[in-house]
């Protein structure tokens, strides 16, 4: 799996509203799933929202969708081979905005980045070839706090929409089974890079 990290903060770059108007807290009332239509079309999306929202995870989510992304000629070079002659892939993606359980939001943008690392850490290793997985720390806004958070962004690639949907529920799953634990201190070493 394909798995990164960056911070995008400042100079018009997206802000994560937390308690938006349609927000549902799946951390107090998970049984509010089904309204969240994203997950009730997508299974996968649904089990990995109660494991980011539950009681052991370190994080709760605010945001997510899921969408049919445009593939540019670099990315079916990546899926065919480069001499591979074929119909092109299909891909399927999601993102979902992602806040620390404690605090509310991160304070600072390297806490968040510290998370980050940490996450990509773990993911490196997993053997998927058609997934990618990557990790924005964000400017937050939850009420009247203002910190960070991380919006993740995960895909999978096939032949077919079917082949995709699978690569794409199996990133789902080795972004849950990732989960750091706890977070990671801000260390003096941490810069914008």
């Amino acid at each position: 799996m394909e798995a990164d990290w960056e911070v995008e903060v400042g100079g018009g770059a997206p802000v994560i509203e937390a308690l938006w108007p349609g927000f549902v807290d799946l951390r107090r009332s998970p049984e509010r799933l089904a309204e969240i239509a994203e997950a009730a079309a997508f299974p996968p999306l649904a089990r990995l929202l109660l494991a980011l929202n539950s009681a052991e995870s370190p994080v709760w989510t605010a945001k997510c969708d899921v969408w049919k992304p445009e593939l540019s000629a670099a990315d079916f070079a990546i899926t065919n081979g480069p001499e591979t002659p074929s119909r092109a892939p299909t891909a399927l993606a999601c993102y979902i905005d992602l806040l620390p359980r404690a605090g509310l939001l991160f304070a600072q943008w390297q806490q968040a980045e510290s998370f980050c690392r940490a996450w990509v850490a773990g993911l490196e290793p997993v053997p998927m070839p058609d997934s990618r997985v990557e990790l924005i720390v964000r400017q937050a806004v939850a009420g009247d706090a203002n910190g960070f958070g991380v919006t993740a962004y995960l895909s999978g690639m096939g032949q077919d929409l079917s082949a995709a949907s699978q690569a794409l529920a199996a990133a789902l799953d080795a972004f849950v089974e990732s989960i750091p634990q706890g977070m990671p201190p801000v260390t003096a070493a941490s810069k914008l890079q």
